[in-house]
């Protein structure tokens, strides 16, 4: 079992981004805006999507971490923090699924 988590990942995502390294991926991409990160973002979900279609638990594994890691830089470069999200989800388990969506139809 691994003790990296997501927060560990927002953190280097965070460090890389801002580092103006010309050799990070993250820093380029953190860099390039909103709408390339948000579009590699959507290319990474249509690939876990592929990959969980085929039964392909190896790929599924990888295109998750892909999306996953792309999907922080959105939040990085959106300035929302992985802690606004998981405060969101804790928020809403504490009424049933059919409950909360209806909520949020409404307002």
């Amino acid at each position: 079992m691994t003790g990296f988590s997501l927060n560990d990942l927002e953190r280097i995502v965070s460090e890389r981004a801002r580092s103006g390294d010309a050799n990070s991926w993250t820093a380029k991409l953190y860099a390039s805006g909103m709408e390339r990160a948000a579009k590699k973002l959507g290319e990474e979900a249509v690939e876990t999507v592929i990959a969980a279609v085929k039964g392909d638990a190896k790929e599924l594994v990888s295109e998750s971490a892909d999306l996953l890691y792309h999907w922080l830089v959105v939040l990085a470069v959106a300035g929302v923090s992985l802690s606004d999200v998981l405060d969101e989800l804790e928020r809403r388990t504490a009424q049933s699924g059919i409950a909360e969506k209806a909520s949020r139809s409404q307002g």
